[in-house]
């Protein structure tokens, strides 16, 4: 039961959010309107792109606990240079706080490639710095709505085809990524490298390097989400996104990507970010304090590992089974 479960899990993920949403929706019918449910979308979109960038980190047995910090790092520093250089264009901005993304995720990926230090120590230790720097940049200070230009603020709002752009962003990532991992041979390599490194070594696939290049796409993602998570909440300071990071590992952990590596889709990492969006959005509407957000979050990830565990227990259970049973019968054999 539990192995036709995790097998299907995109698609129980999928009823069980129809399902959340209908049932909060015949308690407050204005939750399941069009333009809630767009803006609830819109609402989840930078976790969703996070998320990806999280999942092929965890396809390689690695996590990037930095994201958050990478984000809020980036976000201010595009914010406090259009505060000061209001005419840079907002393009430009979006381009600088990528490439200052992945830089911070090269830096990541040398730690733990090259000097082979675990993957969650060097990003707890990064997570630090990068918080650290955001508090000698902005002197503890915020960067505030009316200190950032119109166009700075209004991209990420205008709207295409009835919804945002940062909706947009967050459906050209998913197409993106899912074509990356499915179809390019560096997408492949990174579950080979997570999920079996001794067939990877002999097929010449460096698993070392595929975690550096790992890190590389989710700082990139990261410093990404940074001007879009300011310019939509409209303010920069040291704690933005703080713990955000649990979410973004929830999202993916709920998805079924395992962290033991080489296993998880892009789908089961959008519906994973989709189930804690609709939890996000209806507990205020039934009157749970969003305190609780936290905690529900952090429940969900102990049973989603637990689930994903058992799972690969009992797998190999099977194959130790099914390598006995063909010892028996050759040792039965006359």
């Amino acid at each position: 039961m539990l192995k036709s479960l995790l097998k299907h899990r995109e698609a129980l993920l999928a009823a069980v959010i129809v399902l959340l949403v209908a049932a909060i929706g015949s308690r407050t019918p204005s939750f399941i309107a069009p333009g809630n449910l767009v803006e609830m979308f819109n609402d989840t979109a930078i976790l969703i792109i996070l998320a990806l960038g999280q999942m092929m980190v965890l396809l390689t047995k690695g996590i990037d606990l930095s994201m958050a910090a990478n984000l809020a790092l980036t976000g201010m520093i595009v914010a406090l240079l259009n505060f000061h250089h209001p005419d840079i264009p907002v393009i430009a901005l979006l381009a600088l706080a990528t490439l200052l993304g992945l830089l911070m995720g090269i830096i990541n990926g040398l730690l733990v490639w090259k000097l082979g230090i675990p993957a969650i120590v060097v990003t707890l230790g990064t997570m630090s710095i990068y918080r650290g720097i955001i508090f000698l940049l902005s002197n503890g200070g915020w960067v505030n709505s009316n200190q950032m230009s119109a166009d700075f603020l209004g991209l990420p709002r205008a709207s295409l085809l009835g919804l945002p752009v940062l909706s947009w962003c967050a459906i050209a990532g998913l197409l993106i990524v899912g074509y990356f991992l499915r179809y390019s041979r560096t997408g492949r390599s990174l579950y080979t490298a997570g999920g079996n490194a001794t067939a990877a070594y002999y097929t010449g696939i460096n698993a070392g390097k595929m975690q550096f290049v790992s890190f590389c796409l989710s700082g990139a993602l990261a410093g990404f989400c940074g001007y879009l998570w300011i310019s939509r909440f409209a303010v920069a300071y040291v704690d933005v996104a703080n713990g955000f990071e649990l979410q973004v590992v929830a999202a993916c952990v709920i998805g079924g990507i395992s962290t033991m590596g080489g296993t998880g889709r892009v789908l089961g990492c959008l519906f994973g970010a989709l189930f804690l969006g609709v939890i996000n959005n209806a507990l205020p509407v039934i009157g749970v304090s969003p305190f609780w957000q936290m905690a529900i979050s952090g429940a969900v990830i102990v049973i989603a590992v637990v689930l994903n565990e058992r799972g690969n227990k009992r797998k190999g259970r099977l194959i130790l089974r099914d390598a006995a049973l063909a010892r028996q019968k050759l040792a039965v054999k006359p």
